[in-house]
């Protein structure tokens, strides 16, 4: 790193130092802002994040095996096309988005300028639970008018929300890739991992109908833990207690997180 660089960082940690809460939020709020609208102005990040789970809910969820599991297909897959659905704009946002941003030089502009790196982290944050409540909402209306998805309204609400909160673990892995990844590489490594861990956790095909090997490896999965727990508000789970779901979703957040937060500092001392 250059000498104008380190002392323009030097200068903006001494701003940081000075910002009151009120600022800091106002910095964060400003900064998932134009996070927001930088996405809805980019299609080819918007169609399929959004349009994938939907589509292939209608055709999977809907129109194929309506009638199984005793008719509950419709409600069972709309929360593991949920889950597959949240976990898209987390990876892609974290894991290409700061990619690329790294590689045209914004990270470090972002560096030297006087705006808390917790700011830029929860600004993406934002713009993938915004995006998961969307696909959330999407796949409820689909359920609901031509699923005959029927629930009580607290059960839609808690679906909703554990499915937004549960793409703070993704987040965090996003973030990782997109620290330690280049530009051209990282949606191609996204993609590797994002579709085969979804259909090994079992969100494309229920998790019941795999062999036991699998079934047992889908437990390495936070996907498949973050379907499950979603799962058990309506009774539809494998039956295991929710504390190990939420147990193995917060230790990915932490860990991706602290491997993400050396991969920070080590791109600042290069």
């Amino acid at each position: 790193m250059n000498q104008s660089m380190s002392s323009n960082m030097q200068h903006a940690s001494s701003a940081l130092s000075n910002l009151s809460l009120g600022q800091h939020i106002g910095i964060i709020l400003s900064e998932s802002y134009y996070e927001i609208l930088k996405a809805i102005r980019q299609p080819g990040f918007v169609f399929p994040v959004i349009s994938f789970p939907i589509m292939f809910y209608v055709f999977f969820g809907i129109l194929f095996n309506h009638n199984g599991m005793d008719g509950q297909i419709p409600t069972y897959m709309m929360i593991t096309y949920g889950t597959f659905g949240v976990i898209g704009p987390a990876l892609f946002s974290f894991g290409v988005g700061v990619a690329m941003e790294k590689s045209q030089g914004w990270f470090d502009l972002k560096q030297a300028s006087p705006i808390p790196p917790s700011a830029y982290v929860l600004a993406r944050m934002s713009l993938a639970m915004l995006f998961a409540l969307v696909i959330t909402l999407g796949l409820f209306s689909i359920g609901a008018l031509f699923g005959g998805v029927q629930l009580i309204a607290s059960d839609w609400i808690l679906i909703a929300l554990t499915l937004v909160l549960g793409a703070i673990p993704f987040c965090a892995i996003g973030l990782f890739l997109g620290m330690s990844l280049k530009s051209q590489t990282a949606p191609a490594v996204v993609n590797l991992i994002y579709l085969p861990m979804s259909f090994l956790s079992g969100l494309w095909v229920p998790i019941q109908a795999f062999p036991t090997v699998l079934q047992n490896m889908a437990q390495l999965f936070p996907p498949y833990h973050l379907a499950q727990l979603t799962l058990k508000i309506v009774e539809l789970d494998m039956g295991v207690n929710i504390w190990r779901h939420i147990v193995v979703l917060l230790a990915y957040s932490l860990v991706f997180g602290w491997f993400s937060l050396r991969a920070y500092y080590r791109i600042r001392t290069e």
